[in-house]
């Protein structure tokens, strides 16, 4: 009797078991070089994984062994190399079946498709989940070569980047100059340094420098002076005066507040560049566009193509800043998430939030004063930037835009300070 019920118990394990899925996030995961990431995934029901193996794979490698998890221990035979001493498991959360990955100090190479293979003596199941890794690079340095074929030889390059970036030469009215081919160099943590020769003919004035995800660089009219020795000095010049952040060919946005958008709780300025949480509900007009279960409010112009703005935060403990498209469900406090036709990025209690399908929790490198938010309607991509220290602070990846859409804010009912819409610096136009 003892020997039939222990096979019946081993055959309701092996049902249970069989029953079990591995599961993860459905959206890309994007990870800021630099920062530390967690790529979920757990078995479904939640039983323990302590017993069995736990593989965490790089598909775009050939030898693809990241982490190994078997016999209750660490395997660090065949691990890639630049993996080592990255790479963790939450091992006390292993019995309810939590075998997420933490991935520190995450590089260009990091960036590929990973799957967690999770499997037992008699069963086993997989999920994979894709890793993008951004980073912004440094400051274009432009220098002068000489004069070259009846002109003068510059020479702009940056480094630091992922994915590879392109580098253009414009001039004033934003028309691609003709220059050699860009030449880019990979270093062993993946990232990216690109430089581009142009000649500058005596016609060439005023010219721009720019990178098409951060920094314009202003040479100025460099014919207008007599010396190579003072028309090197103004390109010193104006390296100084680079952007916080310069989005080439983009519109920039000078945002105002629309109040027939905004909840009875919210105080605009009067000149519609400021707003901050009130006590007191004001009587308002039921105008069919007003939010009324959200403390929230939209930009007066809705748009498509590349655009960019920016909004002071400073002082703040609670604030969610993106985009929307018009046809929000404003009488709802329905979730703030792409397939509802939101995408933005929040600080709350202490925590940042972007609101993908399934939130993601980031730190960002330092506490962001100033956020920069960049649209490229045609690319798919929403992406928010720390304006104070250049960094990029997270990016929505193919989105589905099927309307205008609109600059969202709102200022949360922890503070009385005011999110403020900046200018941007008008030499950037």
């Amino acid at each position: 009797q003892c020997i039939v019920l222990l096979y019946i118990l081993q055959c309701l394990e092996l049902l249970y078991i069989l029953q079990c899925i591995v599961l993860g996030p459905t959206d890309s995961i994007v990870a800021v070089a630099g920062d530390d990431i967690i790529l979920p995934c757990y078995l479904k029901p939640n039983i323990s994984a302590e017993d069995m193996t736990v593989d965490w794979l790089n598909l775009d490698f050939l030898d693809s062994r990241v982490f190994r998890y078997q016999n209750h221990r660490i395997i660090r035979e065949d691990q890639i190399l630049f993996y080592s001493g990255r790479t963790s498991l939450y091992e006390e959360e292993l019995w309810r079946g939590n075998t997420s990955l933490k991935l520190t100090r995450v590089q260009g190479t990091d960036e590929g498709r990973y799957k967690c293979l999770i499997q037992s003596k008699s069963w086993y199941d997989d999920f994979t989940v894709q890793v993008l890794v951004k980073a912004v690079g440094s400051k274009p340095v432009v220098s002068i070569e000489g004069h070259r074929e009846g002109g003068m030889g510059l020479l702009c390059e940056s480094e630091g980047w992922h994915p590879e970036p392109e580098l253009v030469w414009l001039d004033s009215k934003g028309v691609h100059l003709s220059a050699g081919l860009p030449e880019t160099h990979r270093d062993l943590d993946g990232f990216y340094t690109v430089k581009r020769h142009v000649i500058v003919q005596e016609t060439d004035t005023n010219l721009l420098v720019p990178n098409p995800v951060v920094n314009v660089c202003v040479l100025g009219e460099l014919f207008d002076y007599a010396t190579p020795l003072r028309m090197a000095f103004i390109v010193l010049c104006c390296l100084g005066a680079v952007t916080v952040i310069g989005l080439s060919l983009a519109v920039y946005l000078d945002v105002t507040l629309d109040p027939d958008t905004a909840h009875c709780k919210l105080i605009l300025s009067d000149d519609g560049k400021q707003v901050r949480h009130g006590e007191l509900d004001q009587v308002l007009s039921d105008n069919g566009k007003r939010f009324t279960n959200w403390s929230c409010v939209l930009g007066n112009v809705g748009f498509s193509g590349k655009f960019y703005y920016e909004v002071k935060v400073e002082g703040k403990t609670e604030w969610t800043l993106g985009v929307v498209i018009q046809s929000i469900n404003r009488n709802e406090r329905s979730r703030p998430i792409p397939y509802n036709g939101y995408w933005t990025v929040e600080l709350k209690d202490g925590e940042y939030t972007a609101h993908a399908d399934s939130p993601v929790t980031f730190t960002p490198r330092e506490e962001p004063q100033k956020v920069g938010v960049f649209v490229d309607y045609e690319k798919r991509q929403v992406s928010f930037y720390n304006v104070e220290d250049r960094s990029h602070i997270y990016s929505f990846t193919d989105c589905s835009f099927t309307e205008k859409l609109y600059p969202f804010f709102n200022p949360g009912d922890s503070d009385s300070i005011s999110l403020v819409v900046c200018p941007v610096d008008t030499w950037l136009r």
